[in-house]
Parts: structure tokens; sequence; C-alpha cells
């Protein structure tokens, strides 16, 4: 996944609620949804975050390793800037790109 093309803002947005639950048509099953989402992306870049900064570890340990990596730094500031997960998530969900399915309504349709 690649967070760096997402155009989601780094701050807090207010929404409107009708918009969201357009698609759903209820707002608790359209937070769930975004809550997964989330989740999903949260994980995502976890192990992306931790991947990179594996390539800096060593598994030694002595006084040399105190001093602060500047490549590391940069790399957890990169990530500290990024929107947060559910933030991403909304923007997502908003340009239709969320794949989700609600079996219990797809079992009363049948």
């Amino acid at each position: 996944m690649d967070f760096k093309k997402t155009n989601a803002p780094t701050n807090t947005v207010t929404r409107d609620l009708m918009d969201l639950c357009k698609d759903t048509g209820n707002i608790y099953e359209t937070v769930a949804i975004l809550g997964k989402r989330a989740n999903q992306i949260s994980t995502a870049m976890k192990e992306e975050l931790t991947r990179k900064l594996q390539e800096f570890g060593s598994s030694q340990d002595n006084l040399e390793e105190i001093f602060e990596n500047e490549e590391q730094i940069q790399i957890s500031r990169y990530y500290e800037r990024l929107p947060k997960p559910t933030l991403i998530a909304t923007q997502e969900f908003l340009e239709g790109k969320v794949y989700y399915r609600n079996p219990s309504k797809e079992r009363e349709m049948i």
C-alpha cells in the first residue's frame, strides 16, 4: 500500500454524517466499515515501518549503538507526519475505494 499517494487531510476534518452514510444507509455500519479499514491500514503501516527500521538493527549491543541514527529518525518522522489511518480510511470510503459487503443484508435479499 502506498500511503504517499493518499490525498487524505493530515488534520481533523468535520464531516457531514449524511454524506458518510448515503451508501450504507446506516451510520453505525459506516463507522464499523471505517474502523475495520483503519485497522487494516494501521497494521500495514506498522509492518512497513518495522521492516524499514529493522534494516538499522544489529544483533550486538555496544556503546556505538547509543548514538542516534539520523536516517532512522527521518523515517520515523515521515511516518509521524502521514495522515492517521482513520483519515485515510474515511477518504478511501468517500472516494469509493473501499469494498465492503454485509452478509446479513445479502441473506435477506435471497
